[in-house]
């Protein structure tokens, strides 16, 4: 009996677990797939005929993305209020900043064999994307290193406008992938620029008011055919 107890508790436990902890796992799974589909490429050499390229197009364009739904995770809350999106704000910062390190990585390894004076004259000085990129990196790994609840006792209300740096992580990206694209390509920085304005636009105190006032009027909506339908 007490063996069929302890299956039961665990069978319960788990099931409690899973119904918590599903939304995390799907986004968080989702969010690394690009990373496992490079690994599985690198291990089985088929890159392409230019390796450094592809790391370089996937790490890039996954870093930008998963930065981008980790800015949405709040609004979604605030305006929708999905409080499940608040659960995967911190892993997605961090994946992004994982994607941005191999970004960094591939750049400086594979590209230039971690030749510094050559990354510094030619890149750094010449290339005003690297800057920029450099700069984002920097501040999504100050922003990796404080995001633990350790530090966030620490730094107190400071914590909160530490992080607002994350806006200008976003910024930085836009302008690193928007300055060596070429003028055909450069539609596709300017659509993730957009993105990140529409990220940026609702957390103006007024926009965020008026779209919670707006949800709110829904749900008042909804709730009085319910109300007529209960009475």
């Amino acid at each position: 009996m007490s063996g069929q107890r302890v299956r039961a508790d665990g069978a319960a436990s788990m099931a409690t677990y899973v119904r918590n902890n599903w939304f995390w796992w799907v986004v968080t799974l989702t969010a690394l797939a690009p990373m496992g589909w490079l690994a599985w490429r690198a291990l089985t050499n088929s890159l392409g005929v230019d390796p450094v390229n592809t790391v370089n197009n996937v790490s890039g364009r996954a870093a930008m993305i998963v930065l981008f739904f980790s800015l949405a995770c709040t609004p979604l809350n605030t305006i929708f209020g999905f409080r499940r999106a608040l659960t995967v704000r911190r892993s997605l910062g961090l994946i992004a900043f994982a994607y941005a390190s191999l970004h960094l990585l591939n750049f400086v390894g594979l590209d230039y064999g971690f030749d510094w004076n050559l990354i510094v004259q030619d890149a750094v000085l010449d290339k005003p994307y690297i800057l920029a990129g450099s700069l984002a990196l920097l501040l999504l790994a100050l922003l990796a290193i404080t995001s633990t609840r350790g530090w966030m006792r620490r730094l107190g209300r400071n914590w909160k406008r530490l992080h607002r740096l994350v806006y200008a992580a976003g910024v930085l990206v836009v302008l690193h992938f928007l300055w060596q694209a070429k003028a055909a390509e450069r539609w596709e920085p300017l659509m993730y620029g957009g993105v990140l304005a529409a990220l940026l636009l609702v957390r103006v105190p007024a926009v965020r008011n008026w779209l919670v006032r707006q949800r709110g009027a829904r749900s008042a909506r909804v709730s009085r055919p319910r109300a007529a339908q209960a009475d």
